[in-house]
């Protein structure tokens, strides 16, 4: 008996099969059909990624061993304009430089901006610390102020460099006293890195010495002595 009931169990189970079969076969074959060929897509996605990877560390390379800055900038700005992710922060970033070194220092200063604006990261905060330093001896200090205020808050790694361009700025503007007690700040101030303080200290050593004082007026200098004459010919 236990044969006969066994037979018809799977009969059952059989007949319920085909059922389903007929009634969702098409559908199961589409959707494995879909899932091997996502599958598939993603593996030919990911080898193209790698391959375009590959292409743009090279042209950043190559761009990095161009010696003229004026001709770095635009090979930089043509990897910025396909690149993807940390490359295009970092080619546009380099364009900046060049554009700097190259005399452009407006073209470079909104660029520096810009990145600024578009990242909050790391490269962000290096492209702000830069356009700190280029407008640093013309900028007024509530400009370079605004600029800086995302990496001047309390427990930024940024802060320190931050405060540095903020010093030179007053030391620019002949503000000494006030530039020589950001700069003793700086120099005990333990979270500014190691180089940092050694400037910092070197800085407060000059401006305490009296460097960097106003001097006053320097006096123009004395007329030119006047040149002598030839005596005149005698009359014939």
């Amino acid at each position: 008996m236990s044969d006969i009931f066994r037979e018809v169990q799977e009969d059952v189970r059989r007949e319920r099969l085909e059922k389903l079969w007929k009634t969702y076969g098409t559908w199961f074959i589409v959707f494995a059909v879909l899932v091997l060929a996502g599958i598939g897509g993603y593996q030919v996605w990911r080898r193209h990624e790698a391959a375009q990877r590959v292409k743009t560390s090279d042209a950043y390379a190559a761009a990095q061993r161009i010696t003229d800055p004026a001709q770095a900038a635009p090979a930089f700005e043509k990897i910025a304009g396909s690149a993807r992710g940390g490359y295009r922060l970092l080619a546009k970033l380099s364009q900046a430089n060049a554009l700097y070194a190259s005399g452009k220092a407006l073209d470079a200063v909104n660029l520096y901006k810009e990145i600024a604006t578009d990242d909050s990261g790391d490269i962000g905060a290096v492209a702000r610390l830069r356009a700190g330093w280029a407008l640093s001896d013309s900028a007024p200090r509530s400009d370079l102020e605004t600029l800086l205020a995302p990496l001047d808050t309390p427990g930024s790694a940024w802060r320190p460099l931050a405060n540095e361009i903020l010093a030179f700025s007053d030391y620019r503007a002949a503000k000494v006293k006030q530039a020589a007690t950001e700069y003793h700040a700086l120099a005990e101030d333990a979270q500014s890195p190691d180089t940092l303080r050694t400037r910092a200290r070197a800085m407060a050593a000059f401006l305490d010495s009296g460097a960097g004082a106003d001097s006053g007026v320097v006096p123009p200098p004395p007329p030119p002595a006047a040149t002598p004459q030839p005596p005149a010919a005698p009359a014939q």
